[in-house]
């Protein structure tokens, strides 16, 4: 076997010295989105690729009646940019021999773990609750119960009784009944090059935007939102934070990832009017959470209607410019 640093997927990641994507800069609304998406952008990262090639399925973004979509990166976006290829992990024996097998072999390992074992999560979730996400395994050292993941917006090391608690499959019958669910990323085929990837992203941007939803999503939040206010405003004041985060983050980082989606496209400032209405949507978003937490205190949505209207009539408009500009390269094409 391999050294881990030679056979690691991101033989240069050092959780000490770990520089990340800017996509997660703390000078942006929203430096975390959802854990599988900041996965996905500090792995393309790590290898030294451009993860805002890969945004175009922003557009496709919903509502889905009681929050918004928790969106994910699709594989074949993935797999034709960057040339990854990713495959289900059967986990039927001890969860670090399976690791181990997968690291030596150059490949990252996504897998569902309890937040309560994550030190980077802590203050959060590291020894308070438990919390489903989806760390990347990078390398691991079973002799020393050391393991290197990537994890929301950067790199981390666990070990000792974290290494444990996060590896407990396996190692002790009956502290979990079931196998975390787990993937590999396989680095099969050479990425496009910046120009052949340019030309693929601009492919996806029309096939997601053609896919994106038929009803605006925020004009469809603000209807039940009433309602959402209602039910939140007899939960525990912790509910909110979880609210939260699988709407208005969701719905402001998406969009703050399509602003950077779009800048990374724009050679000739073709989407200056659309890079900002995604910069609207996105501060937009965050201002509206606060507005919502006064709210929900009050039991009254009196003064949400109109920034709610304000964030609806930038949807419409970032995605009329979009589909005007779509018709126009085809035209020209």
């Amino acid at each position: 076997m391999r050294s881990p640093s030679e056979s690691a997927f991101a033989p240069k990641a050092d959780p000490t010295a770990y520089v990340a994507s800017g996509l997660h800069d703390t000078a942006r609304d929203w430096p975390q989105t959802n854990c599988y998406a900041d996965l996905w952008i500090e792995a393309i990262h790590a290898r030294g690729l451009k993860p805002e090639a890969m945004l175009a399925f922003t557009a496709t973004l919903d509502f889905e009646g009681d929050q918004f979509t928790f969106f994910k990166p699709p594989l074949e976006d993935i797999e034709a940019l960057y040339g990854f290829s990713v495959r289900e992990l059967s986990i039927y024996d001890d969860l670090a021999d399976h690791l181990a097998e997968q690291c030596a072999r150059g490949r990252l390992v996504l897998i569902e773990v309890d937040a309560f074992h994550l030190p980077d999560t802590r203050g959060v979730s590291y020894g308070i609750e438990s919390s489903k996400t989806t760390i990347g395994v990078n390398r691991i050292d079973p002799a020393d119960r050391v393991i290197d993941y990537f994890h929301n917006e950067a790199y981390f090391r666990a070990e000792g009784t974290d290494y444990d608690g996060i590896l407990a499959f396996g190692a002790d019958a009956g502290r979990l009944k079931l196998p975390p669910y787990a993937e590999i990323l396989k680095a099969d085929f050479a990425p496009l090059g910046e120009e052949a990837a340019r030309d693929c992203a601009r492919a996806l941007l029309a096939r997601h935007i053609a896919r994106r939803p038929a009803r605006n999503p925020v004009a469809a939040f603000a209807t039940r939102l009433p309602a959402l206010v209602e039910r939140m405003s007899t939960r525990e004041p912790e509910f909110f934070h979880k609210f939260a985060f699988n709407s208005l983050r969701q719905l402001g980082a998406n969009f703050e990832l399509m602003g950077s989606h779009l800048a990374w496209l724009d050679d000739a400032d073709e989407f200056v009017a659309e890079i900002e209405a995604c910069r609207a949507i996105s501060s937009g978003a965050k201002a509206f959470q606060f507005l919502l937490a006064r709210a929900i205190v009050r039991r009254k949505t009196v003064g949400l209607e109109a920034p709610l209207a304000v964030l609806s009539e930038t949807y419409d408009r970032l995605f009329d410019g979009l589909t005007r500009r779509d018709r126009a390269l085809r035209l020209a094409s």
